[in-house]
């Protein structure tokens, strides 16, 4: 949006603070190239809907594997793709990486660096142990030479890095500003559109976890992802928040290694493979991350407090709904927690966003606050509703094949999802509808083994 004056709080997204001054800049006169996106553009006529070739088959490969299935399998011809994420967490790594396996027609990838000499990207790359016979370094920022360079070699790829560092010399205001920022995405999109190039650039995200710059600047691109989890772990998760040609919540997993990232196949082992044995708070869940079914552990900790009420926190989980589980636990089965802190925590880095994970949480925390351990061999999924009841999820079938797999021996899930799992060689399925059964069938049961 725009506005003559200054506004607190933006009318159109009703976020706080987001409005940034602009000097006011007067459409370019002369009509030429620079006018219409600094390269030579051809002629667009209207065509009929049915004389259109889709060529959705037509993909390249990254040589990837996870970062294809987080593509949707592949890279599509003039696509632009975002790769967001924290200062040091890997984004140049894995693009050069790329750039080193992609397999394309004797044409070259151009790589525009802005923060990085060439001397700088030579040495990480031969740390990486990469040859990229076709790759060419552009050590440039000016948008103009950009283009310029990008006219004479027709490369089969582009890669930016970063988009923040990136200018058009025609507007006044510095790199990595709102305006400076939107237009050279819109720059590129129109040269990744007309062009047919497939276009990478990367982005860094700030404090909040939001790209650097404009919101818009994710409504330009075909497909935004983002590099998820803490930079201090030994691996890496890439998550597709948009994407127009697949799957979006789509991941792959990668972990770092000194020859650079290093696909993880199943993910669930890894982060299964460090799971405490013996203590009360810990229970796997099964989440679907796009079209893959993954294997948490989600932990809970429930201790007493000397405030007047206790503290509620969550990671990799959303507060607000940790909290609403924690009222239904309240509510429907007596659990006293007003008087303590209770801590929810997913395993690993990883963050979950579907209701699938709610029985887990709620028996996490019944498991710390009665101290008793739950079934290491058990796995559970589920929605929870404010009545206590437990609603069914999407796919059961593939999230009951991952853990069977992993060699869990009982499932506990919706009734309405436990048809056509019950024939599963070694997992036993039980079907449960409310949270009284759950918490008979978790505990109860696996107390009276025990003994």
């Amino acid at each position: 949006m725009q506005s003559r004056k200054w506004l607190g709080q933006c009318p159109d997204c009703s976020e706080w603070n987001t409005l940034v001054e602009e000097r006011f800049r007067p459409p370019a006169k002369d009509g030429g190239d620079l006018a219409r996106g600094m390269f030579t553009a051809r002629d667009r006529h209207p065509m009929s809907f049915s004389s259109i070739r889709a060529d959705d088959d037509e993909r390249t490969s990254t040589g990837i594997g996870e970062l294809d299935r987080v593509l949707g399998g592949g890279i599509v011809a003039g696509s632009l793709v975002l790769i967001g994420g924290a200062p040091g967490i890997g984004k140049s790594t894995l693009v050069i990486q790329m750039a080193d396996r992609i397999e394309v027609d004797g044409r070259p990838i151009l790589y525009v660096s802005g923060e990085e000499s060439e001397r700088q990207i030579k040495m990480r790359g031969e740390r990486l142990g990469l040859a990229a016979d076709n790759l060419l370094i552009l050590p440039e920022t000016d948008l103009q030479s950009i283009f310029a360079a990008v006219e004479d070699l027709r490369p089969a790829l582009m890669i930016v890095d970063s988009i923040q560092t990136v200018y058009n010399p025609r507007i006044e205001s510095a790199p990595g500003s709102v305006s400076q920022v939107r237009d050279a995405a819109g720059q590129l999109m129109t040269f990744a559109k007309q062009s047919a190039t497939p276009v990478f650039v990367t982005g860094h995200v700030t404090k909040e976890g939001s790209i650097a710059g404009p919101r818009t600047l994710e409504h330009i691109v075909d497909t935004v992802i983002y590099f998820e989890g803490d930079r201090h772990h030994n691996h890496r998760i890439i998550r597709a928040t948009k994407n127009r040609f697949g799957a979006a919540n789509e991941i792959g997993v990668f972990e770092m290694t000194g020859s650079g990232l290093a696909a993880v196949g199943n993910p669930s082992e890894l982060f299964l493979q460090e799971r405490p044995a013996g203590a009360s708070g810990s229970v796997v869940t099964v989440c679907m991350e796009g079209t893959r079914p993954v294997l948490v552990e989600i932990q809970a900790l429930v201790s007493g407090t000397r405030t007047a009420s206790g503290r509620r926190m969550a990671q990799g989980f959303d507060h607000n709904r940790a909290s609403l589980l924690i009222a239904v636990l309240e509510k429907r089965l007596g659990y006293q927690l007003a008087g303590d802190d209770v801590f929810v925590n997913v395993a690993g880095g990883l963050e979950i966003d579907e209701p699938a994970a709610d029985l887990g949480v709620i028996a996490a925390i019944a498991s710390s606050f009665r101290n008793q351990e739950i079934d290491p061999e058990t796995a559970v999924f589920g929605e929870v509703g404010l009545t206590g009841e437990v609603r069914g999820v999407l796919q059961p079938q593939a999230r009951a094949r991952e853990a069977q797999t992993l060699g869990f021996k009982k499932l506990i899930v919706p009734e309405s999802n436990k048809k056509g799992l019950e024939k599963m060689l070694g997992l036993r399925v039980v079907g449960v509808r409310t949270l009284e059964q759950v918490m008979d069938e978790i505990f109860q049961g696996w107390a009276a083994r025990a003994k």
